[in-house]
């Protein structure tokens, strides 16, 4: 009895020990995971929304609070006025969840750009939602008021052929996007001043 209560203890202690061990690791390489996704994923979409922005909106990002959630915001600016946001969505699509960047102009409430950045979709299928600028391109000067489907259910945004699933997720996280946004569109405002001064 005594070997089992000594067995128990020494694996509790092990366990806690590589539990916190691991738990200081990820928090060790948090920044730099942060920095990784911002140059390789997140930011090459990041500046294919904001062509043509006077700014760096890799640099000029701040967060909200929304909730629980901390929701990171990019900026852009335009003829030197911050009057632009791109901020991160998420809609299940076949193979998981896609993430979706959605660059908003706060003056109009219209999409100026959507990219897909990470997805597990199937290669050559819904893939392609990455990669098919016709796709990303129905969404543009669309208003964030609005829900966005499919034509399949009703709604303004063609499918891409044999990835209807992908599609649907890909307006799911466009939607999400927008009630965000609507949210926190009153904070937007006041910490868009800041980078208009």
């Amino acid at each position: 009895m005594r070997e089992l209560v000594t067995m128990v203890v020494v694996l509790t202690v092990l366990s806690a020990f590589s539990g916190g061990l691991l738990s200081g690791l990820r928090n060790a390489t948090a920044a730099r995971i942060e920095v990784q996704q911002l140059k390789f994923v997140k930011g090459p979409a990041i500046k294919a929304i904001l062509t043509g922005a006077t700014n760096d909106p890799i640099t000029d990002r701040f967060a909200l609070k929304d909730g629980d959630i901390e929701r990171k915001f990019f900026v852009g600016k335009f003829d030197d006025k911050a009057n632009t946001v791109v901020l991160e969505s998420f809609g299940k699509g076949y193979g998981g969840d896609i993430g979706l960047m959605v660059g908003v102009n706060i003056e109009e409430d219209k999409i100026v750009g959507v990219s897909v950045t990470t997805h597990s979709e199937t290669p050559g299928l819904g893939a392609t939602a990455k990669d098919d600028p016709g796709f990303a391109a129905q969404f543009k000067g669309l208003s964030l008021n609005e829900t966005f489907k499919v034509t399949n259910d009703g709604g303004k945004i063609n499918a891409l052929s044999g990835a209807t699933i992908t599609s649907r997720a890909v307006c799911v996280a466009a939607t999400g996007a927008g009630s965000v946004y609507q949210k926190l569109k009153p904070q937007l405002v006041e910490k868009l001043k800041e980078f208009n001064q």
